[in-house]
């Protein structure tokens, strides 16, 4: 599942691709928001993004990436 955040002052938006489903992800980021806590993530390498609810501008959700080209680590 493809997740996009946009981060205020940010010019560029955080691109994460984790294993979660689109309702886990939608469930955290109310959380974090309504709580004025962290947002975390984890990638689908293991990886952990932390953002700040407070600098979130929005939040995408999409399908996932398909047909990918090159290679993948």
């Amino acid at each position: 599942m493809e997740v996009k955040i946009g981060v205020q002052h940010a010019p560029r938006e955080l691109v994460v691709d984790t294993d979660d489903s689109a309702d886990q992800v939608q469930q955290l980021v109310a959380e974090a928001v309504s709580n004025a806590t962290v947002l975390t993530l984890t990638d689908s390498k293991g990886r952990k993004l932390v953002v700040p609810a407070a600098k979130i501008a929005y939040v995408e959700i999409g399908g996932g990436v398909v047909g990918q080209v090159g290679f993948r680590s």
